[in-house]
């Protein structure tokens, strides 16, 4: 029988079960694809790693807006964290499909102790009822805005349809900010236009020249 007295931090040992079945549960947002890419054309990402890019997106608008930073940030976490289970529906999934996300939630989180506070954050995420659940709505806009940039950038011409429905999702100034940067600066830029001119002809740097 599973001890459940709690430990010297509090937690049940059936608690760290549930919480390692959880972090292993996590790890399935690594293996899930978003789905949409299939019908632009180009492009690859899963859910994992268009989570971390909205988070680090929600921490920019969120630092620059005068919100609530770590509150953006976990709002941006856990908003897909429920597509480890039902997987990511695109919006053609979506005519036909139907799935339940705060179940998919609880189900994930029950008996760990982290329920309550990751449904709080779903309800205002879906709510859109404080300045920080809409940051982080118009972060997971503007991580898709940037993938079609690049795809824009690689020649996709659909990309450039799809941004224009995209830009006009978002709620928030600072985002809309944002997306017009994202729209006038070449993906390459951050690495291919550095400060120092010379760099593209001292080729192997390591020569002594």
């Amino acid at each position: 029988m599973q001890n459940t007295e709690p430990d010297a931090t509090g937690v049940t040992l059936r608690q760290w079960k549930r919480i390692a079945d959880f972090i292993f549960e996590l790890g399935m947002l690594r293996k899930t694809p978003r789905t949409g890419y299939q019908f632009l054309g180009s492009g690859a990402e899963n859910v994992a790693e268009h989570s971390f890019r909205t988070a680090m997106i929600g921490y920019m608008l969120a630092q620059k807006s005068g919100a609530d930073v770590a509150r953006t940030v976990l709002l941006c976490l856990f908003h897909d964290v429920h597509e480890a289970r039902i997987g990511d529906f695109n919006y053609v999934n979506h005519i036909y499909n139907t799935s339940d996300p705060e179940q998919a939630l609880n189900h994930a989180l029950e008996g760990t102790g982290l329920r309550m506070d990751a449904l709080d954050m779903w309800h205002e995420l879906e709510a859109k009822n404080s300045l920080e659940a809409c940051l982080a709505q118009d972060a997971d806009q503007l991580d898709l805005i940037a993938n079609l940039k690049e795809e824009q950038d690689l020649g996709n011409s659909y990309a450039t349809k799809w941004l224009e429905h995209a830009v006009l999702r978002l709620k928030t100034k600072i985002a809309q900010e944002c997306a017009e940067a994202l729209l006038t600066t070449d993906h390459t830029d951050w690495w291919f236009k550095r400060p120092d001119a010379s760099w593209w002809s001292k080729k192997n740097t390591n020569k002594p020249t």
